[in-house]
């Protein structure tokens, strides 16, 4: 497979970017006014966050566009780290945030640049063993998957292969190729449900349709219920990655929350 080739530039992990490139857009504007409690902020922390990871899949794609598999996989492990750090931090502001500490002193020191967060060690093992999240944990890490792409990701960080380095030259003829950009593909889809299944479960509200809040701007009644009503574009990612490709998961968000989710 050549860079320049029809079959490279038309790789699915391009359209599969685009999708969650959009997603996240839309994320980001959908949560801006749930406010960050335990915070001084007034917007949404993960608004930024979102969009952040947004750009980060953006720079993968035009790296990749490039031939660059190598460095796209250095930006991978970015995303696959910005992921436990949004977990960490929504977890760590539900488990201190009460009328006693009104105000997280360690989230907060983070967004003012004045005290940096625990090692990435410290935030996965916080996690790993936290008992909200202890039924999804038993789903998301029944096998090594997530083990595997930090590896991969790992690997091409730190050339720690001679097959590494070459996954970088665009212009030879490689014939990994082909397999590093499925691989690739599955990677960034098999965070992306990583990333949606932590979220969904723990702040199903960030799923809500801007439906409820129209009524209220223009003084209406809200339709009954309609606080539950899902966006349209929450439904769709939904559907495609997490229905389709983790159903056990699937189950587990719709057992659990109030959110009219299909």
């Amino acid at each position: 497979m050549r860079v320049k080739s029809k079959e490279f530039q038309e790789h699915e992990v391009f359209s599969n970017l685009d999708k969650y490139i959009k997603f996240y857009d839309s994320l980001s504007m959908n949560i801006m006014f749930f406010m960050s409690m335990g915070t001084k902020s007034i917007i949404n922390i993960d608004t930024y966050v979102y969009s952040s990871m947004q750009g980060t899949l953006e720079s993968i794609k035009a790296v990749l566009m490039m031939g660059k598999i190598n460095d796209s996989y250095s930006l991978l492990r970015k995303f696959y780290d910005s992921i436990y750090i949004n977990v960490y931090t929504n977890l760590y502001l539900d488990d201190n945030h009460n009328s006693e500490n009104f105000i997280v002193k360690q989230i907060q020191s983070w967004l003012e640049g004045t005290e940096q967060l625990p090692a990435t060690r410290t935030i996965s093992d916080y996690i790993r063993k936290h008992k909200k999240v202890e039924d999804l944990n038993n789903l998301l890490y029944r096998d090594k998957r997530y083990s595997i792409i930090r590896e991969r990701c790992n690997d091409n960080a730190h050339y720690n292969f001679y097959k590494n380095v070459l996954l970088n030259d665009d212009k030879i003829v490689n014939p990994g190729r082909e397999k590093a950009m499925r691989h690739l593909s599955e990677d960034i889809s098999q965070l992306m449900i990583c990333h949606l299944s932590y979220l969904f479960y723990i702040n199903e509200h960030y799923m809500m349709s801007s439906d409820y809040r129209d009524y209220l701007d223009v003084g209406e009644t809200p339709p009954k219920d309609s606080q539950y009503w899902v966006a349209t574009f929450i439904q769709n990612i939904f559907n495609d990655l997490i229905k389709t490709f983790r159903p056990d998961i699937a189950n587990l968000i719709k057992d659990k929350t109030s959110m009219l989710l299909e």
